[in-house]
This record gives structure tokens, sequence and C-alpha cells, in this order.
């Protein structure tokens, strides 16, 4: 993990959007983004979660990860929203349960929820529930999540900017920059 560790703060201190704010914060990044790209290149499908303020953002990381632009295979991403109709919902052990068993069917390889918003969202409870899930959790410090605050003027630019340092750790595992050792 030592090298993947490496990678992050040589793109950190590369990167034009200026994400010096990331260097003390790589510690807490890495072994939680290394953790998701394992699944995803172990054949995972990514199920994209955000609370209802964020849903922009769950279509932008969407499109930034699967544009025809990137030229390089699509990732299996698709965003919760699409799965269920009343995913609001679905916030009860027993409804969780309910749809890990449809999504163990549709997704036999396995999957990973990739969630970005507030802990306390209905939307958080199946990210939460599911072990491994990717977790960018806003204004509650929570075990194996990324901690980001909502007061933050530039929460956004932000969210853009991690999207931006996770598109390009994919590039970096798909183009034989970094290996799976790499990560841990």
């Amino acid at each position: 993990m030592q090298r993947f560790l490496t990678w992050t703060l040589e793109t950190i201190r590369e990167d034009e959007s200026l994400m010096s704010w990331m260097e003390e914060r790589r510690f807490e990044w890495v072994p939680l983004a290394a953790s998701a790209l394992k699944s995803i290149f172990q054949g995972y499908t990514t199920i994209i979660v955000t609370d209802k303020q964020r849903e922009w953002f769950g279509k932008y990381l969407t499109c930034r990860l699967n544009g025809f632009e990137k030229n390089r295979p699509f990732l299996p991403l698709v965003r919760y929203e699409e799965l269920l109709c009343d995913i609001d919902e679905a916030n009860s052990k027993g409804k969780i349960d309910t749809v890990e068993d449809m999504l163990s069917i549709s997704y036999p390889n396995g999957y990973l929820f990739f969630y970005i918003g507030k802990s306390d969202s209905p939307r958080a409870k199946i990210a939460k529930h599911h072990e491994g899930s990717f977790l960018w959790i806003l204004d509650e410090q929570i075990q194996n999540s990324f901690y980001l605050s909502s007061e933050d003027d530039l929460l956004d630019l932000k969210l853009i900017q991690l999207a931006r340092l996770f598109d390009k750790s994919i590039d970096a595992l798909l183009y034989s920059e970094l290996t799976m050792e790499d990560l841990g």
C-alpha cells in the first residue's frame, strides 16, 4: 500500500485543481480507495448511492468514470436510483435484506456500494449495512468512511476533486502505473 500512498501524494501535488487539502487527508483516503479499487478490479458492480442533495454528483460520477472520451473499458456502474422506484423506502432491515437478495442475484460476482452524503439519509442505511462499502460521509465521522463537512464552502469542488483522484487511480491500475499488489 506504500506505493499507492506515494502515487497518491505525487498525483495530488501534480494536479492542477489545487488539491493541497488532500495531502494531509491521504492517509484516510488511501486504504478506503484501495479497498474499493480492489473490488472494482475483481469484477464487482459499483452501485452509486447519494443522499437527495447530492444526486447531481451521482450522475456526474457515473459520467466521469464511464464517459466515451475515456478510451478505456467501461466499468460496471449503476446508480441506485435506477434500480428501485421507491429507493427511500428501503430503510428497514427487512427491506434492505430484500434489496440485497435482488442485488446478489443480479450481480453474482459481487457488488460495492459507493455512497456520498449524510449519514442520516434513508439512502445511507443500505450502504452502511453492506460490508465493504466505499463511504464519503458528510457531518459524521464513522469508521471506514471518508469524512467531509456539508458546511464547507468548497464541498462541491472537493467532491469533484475526489472524483478526479479516484478516476486517475482507475487509470493508473488499468495502464499498469500501479498494480493490485500496490494497493496492499
